[in-house]
């Protein structure tokens, strides 16, 4: 993917569209307001004249018209025409001469007065395999849409889908005890984006959790195989509740849709961290610990903006190397350049442990907190055990400490561990 996006030549203004797009997952837009962000920013970085989103009725089975250029709402037949295919295969259909295929429904145009040329389809599929819907981008201005054409509307119609479940789910939510649901739906929104899977990696066990100190926390973690590698990602957005827990839902989808469009490492943090320090609030940033693994070299390099203590143990000696952030949190300042990443060898049983400050800082109700050495010596003690068996025994040795005092922070934990002994 990396060389379809850099043979598409993408530009930072392009970059910052489609981030732009995508950080909008978190704003309370109703649904045609966000489907008609999602469109305009298809047509601009596409260089097309026309777009419309189609969202699957599955009780009908139907195609059902919501956002279109300059048309009234319309449904058809799940099946019928380009759209209708794009939606039975789930796969993109560019289609270069729309009247020469004979798939085409050209009731549309009549309709609306439009011509369309040139078309992309593309299924609108969520995180779970549902089909939500068809996008289509209309009338590239100077030809028909090319390979990187594709690539870029693919990422688009990913974010896409995501919005419309967001935008549905808070729709069913608010009704009812408005404030309770708002934070469920958060809550639903949040915990959605996390992992549901941990991703096999060749020669490695990952594992992660994530437990809110109410019913919405400003933590997040992702760990996830893209072009680039293993994505090993901690987030601690400042606060509790719908604002912090939307920001980091925010940076996780921007971060992935960065990397999808081919961006280095130091590319999408730069990119994510301006994007965000324009849209939140000035006393609301992430801190965030943003990292790449290479399976075959065993070298992960990361960027940490206010993310510590950075913990990689060596299973060779048995010592633990504490690594500072390498930057400021995220949103805090807009950034021109970067220190260079910090680039870790990972050998055979080796562990890099993220933990949010929910760990460190649980406190005991005479107010002493767990702090890094017990990590450290739990860490030391499990680490021949599974990355599953030291997560639980981590979580299990702060609950036993803290003596039954509540929780008062999001408590977070990624682990990647490199299999076989020193």
């Amino acid at each position: 993917m990396r060389a379809q996006a850099n043979q598409r030549g993408l530009s930072a203004r392009d970059m910052e569209a489609i981030l732009a797009v995508t950080s909008k997952l978190a704003a309370p837009f109703d649904l045609l307001t966000m489907l008609a962000e999602v469109v305009s920013a298809a047509k601009q970085v596409l260089d097309a004249d026309g777009g419309s989103v189609w969202l699957y009725d599955a009780a009908s089975d139907e195609l059902v018209l919501e956002v279109a250029t300059g048309i009234e709402p319309l449904r058809v037949p799940a099946g019928t025409g380009i759209v209708g295919a794009c939606a039975r295969d789930r796969r993109i259909i560019n289609v270069p001469d729309c009247y020469a295929d004979p798939r085409f429904n050209p009731e549309v145009d009549r309709r609306s007065g439009y011509r369309t040329r040139c078309m992309l389809a593309l299924p609108l599929v969520d995180h779970k395999d549902v089909l939500v819907g068809v996008m289509q981008v209309l009338n590239k201005s100077d030809g028909a849409f090319d390979a990187g054409d594709e690539v870029l509307a693919a990422a688009l119609a990913a974010q896409c889908a995501v919005a419309l479940q967001r935008v549905r789910m808070t729709a069913a939510l608010i009704e009812g005890e408005k404030m309770r649901q708002e934070l469920e739906m958060a809550r639903v929104v949040q915990v959605g984006t996390l992992p549901s899977v941990m991703p096999r990696v060749p020669g490695y066990e990952v594992h992660g959790m994530c437990q809110p100190a109410g019913l919405t926390g400003g933590d997040t973690f992702d760990l996830a195989l893209i072009d680039q590698g293993l994505l090993v990602v901690l987030g601690d957005a400042t606060g509790h509740g719908i604002g912090p827990a939307l920001s980091v839902t925010q940076m996780q989808a921007m971060l992935r849709v960065a990397f999808r469009l081919g961006a280095d490492l130091e590319t999408a943090f730069t990119q994510v961290n301006n994007q965000l320090e324009e849209m939140l609030p000035d006393d609301r940033f992430i801190t965030a610990f943003i990292g790449l693994l290479d399976p075959a070299t065993h070298r992960l390099r990361f960027h940490s903006g206010g993310q510590g203590p950075i913990l990689h143990f060596h299973a060779a000696t048995g010592d633990c190397t504490r690594h500072k952030p390498t930057s400021f949190p995220l949103a805090a300042m807009p950034l021109v350049s970067l220190r260079p990443a910090v680039t870790l060898e990972m050998q055979p049983g080796d562990v890099l442990a993220l933990l949010s400050d929910g760990i460190y800082e649980y406190a005991a109700p005479g107010g002493e907190e767990f702090g890094e050495e017990r990590v450290r010596a739990i860490i030391a003690e499990r680490h021949r055990g599974t990355a599953a068996g030291l997560c639980a025994a981590l979580e299990e040795a702060v609950r036993a400490f803290a003596g039954g005092a509540p929780q008062e922070d999001d408590m977070t934990i990624v682990l990647v561990k490199r299999e076989g002994s020193p």
